[in-house]
């Protein structure tokens, strides 16, 4: 039983202790507004495993030359739905257990539960963020990868360049205006900063080098460092890295299920301690994607999640899907 104990604390000069707490320092604050709603984080509770909705889909040749000449009978033309699906992600909190004795050494000597809550709370909440942010990138990343028609592929070396994000946009042609963000790994973004140093563009070989901002085609740049953003394969080993640009909605992930968080003191050992434990669910979805339920099934892991074939096309105009997707190194 891992339950942490007073060695395990870091006991800290109390001038510097207050406030400190370590957290992660990846960038997760890409849901809603700072996403331009491209990546959409919102509350829908729902039972089972699948969300379903239904659509009609686009009817092809809905429309077509009259003939005023003709009083020959017409074929009928028939409405057809399809459905996209989210799956159900369902996630667990520790349970992670303290002694007192290491809480009380390492605060102010006394052991408030109510600090214990939020201090996991706090770290709780920023991890479930990262979950949900790498389960969302690596969700559309897999689904826009598997769509040749949605893809170009960096040639030459493979370095990112300013050319690659309009041949990435052109993949969506009269409906490129409709890629409202782009979403790449730290690498590429500053793979990017230098490219655009070195071809001396103007804007970026002046001012704009001193905030390292690089020109995206008039596109916000969000930056993560999310593994779902690369992947090594190969021997020599190469790493690929993908940027995504993403149009409204291209990523809706929802809390479905409420979170249950449970806190209880725990006895009959040497020492006295704490666990808290807690439980939840969100669902996910791509835009002009259904989960495939055969081959991906319920509760998919990550390996499943970054499968592309788990993620069927189900809009038939590659311009309506949730957007391109830029592989370089």
């Amino acid at each position: 039983m891992a339950i942490g104990k007073a060695s395990d604390m870091k006991v800290y000069d109390p001038r510097i202790q207050g406030g400190f707490i370590e957290t992660l320092v990846q960038n997760t604050d890409v849901f809603n507004q700072a996403s331009r709603n491209a990546i959409r984080l919102s509350n829908n509770f729902k039972p089972g495993d699948y969300d379903y909705s239904s659509f009609f889909a686009n009817t092809s040749s809905l429309i077509t030359r009259r003939d005023t000449t003709s009083v020959s009978g017409v074929t009928d033309i028939a409405l057809a739905q399809s459905e996209e699906l989210k799956v159900k992600l369902n996630w667990k909190l520790g349970p992670i257990a303290n002694t007192l004795d290491s809480f009380k050494k390492a605060t102010n000597g006394q052991f408030d539960e109510d600090e214990f809550m939020f201090v996991v709370g706090e770290q709780a909440a920023k991890a479930a963020l990262v979950k949900q942010t790498d389960d969302a990138v690596l969700s559309a990343k897999a689904f826009l990868n598997g769509q040749s028609a949605n893809k170009h592929t960096v040639a030459s070396d493979g370095t990112i360049a300013t050319s690659d994000l309009v041949d990435g946009l052109s993949k969506f042609g009269d409906a490129a205006s409709n890629v409202i963000l782009w979403v790449m790994h730290s690498k590429v973004y500053f793979d990017l900063v230098k490219q655009q140093i070195a071809a001396n563009i103007d804007g970026v070989s002046n001012f704009n080098v001193a905030e390292g901002n690089p020109l995206t085609l008039n596109r916000p740049v969000l930056v993560t460092d999310s593994a779902s953003l690369y992947a090594t394969s190969g021997s020599p080993e190469v790493t690929d890295y993908y940027t995504l640009g993403l149009t409204a909605d291209a990523v809706g992930v929802e809390t479905s299920e409420g979170e249950t968080i449970h806190g209880e003191m725990v006895t009959g050992l040497e020492n006295l301690a704490y666990r808290i434990q807690g439980e939840g669910a969100f669902s996910l979805g791509v835009k002009g994607a259904s989960w495939d339920v055969a081959n991906g099934g319920a509760n998919p892991n990550g390996t499943a999640l970054g499968t592309s074939s788990n993620w069927d096309k189900v809009y038939n105009d590659k311009r309506s899907l949730a957007g391109v997707i830029i592989q370089s190194r």
